[in-house]
């Protein structure tokens, strides 16, 4: 049956306007966003097979577009509704930059947001001034999902055009793991020598998980 056959206290749409988000599924919130099923299908029938086909609502919300078009049903405009949905979630959880990082801990607050729910791995520094205030931070390298590049050159660089005199910087791991790599570690080394070098502070390097965060000590 097609959504719009339904009664309209039966639809998703009208009964998230009656009754708020809450009132609907998993499926139903995302039939939203499809707007249509296909061949015989309803949205919430779709939607329910896009979830099916990431594994659950949060791979679906790591899913790049590219992926669900590999849905029966779901093409270039819908993918794109969706990824956009889930994009714009990650940036409302961002929210306003901290105001100073003094402990590994605010590194990780403010730097986390850029990194989990991502399914390739990318690299981000935090530029601070003096007294630790966040000046800048950034998305500096994006690569596969096990490995992306730290080009320590680029990290000083950004941080002295953006007139920071410390910087951290922070990296993910989208399989879980805290486990750091021998790159890891050559890096970290690397980019404490490049920063005293040119008389900056160097914060720290941080591996970020969807769930946790650690200190790489190189």
């Amino acid at each position: 049956m097609r959504v719009k056959d339904l009664p309209a206290r039966e639809r998703p749409r009208e009964r998230l306007l009656a009754n708020g988000p809450t009132a609907l599924a998993d499926r139903e919130l995302l039939a939203v966003l499809l707007g249509s099923g296909f061949r015989g299908s309803s949205a919430i029938d779709l939607a329910a097979r896009v979830i099916d086909h990431c594994g659950d609502l949060g791979e679906l919300g790591r899913a790049e577009a590219h992926r669900l078009l590999a849905v029966p049903g779901v093409g270039p405009a819908k993918a794109a509704r969706v990824a956009a949905a889930f994009h714009l979630v990650r940036r409302a959880q961002a929210g306003p930059e901290r105001q100073r990082v003094s402990c590994t801990a605010d590194l990780a607050e403010v730097a986390g947001p850029l990194l989990r729910g991502h399914a390739r791995e990318r690299l981000v520094v935090i530029v601070c001034d003096a007294r630790g205030a966040v000046l800048r931070r950034t998305t500096l390298t994006e690569g596969g999902a096990d490995h992306t590049a730290l080009p320590v050159r680029e990290v000083v660089a950004t941080v002295l055009v953006a007139g920071g005199a410390s910087f951290g910087v922070a990296h993910n791991h989208p399989s879980g793991s805290l486990v750091a790599s021998r790159e890891d570690l050559e890096a970290t080394v690397r980019l404490r020598e490049a920063a005293e070098a040119v008389d900056l502070r160097f914060l720290d390097h941080l591996i970020v998980t969807d769930g946790a965060w650690c200190r790489i000590s190189g």
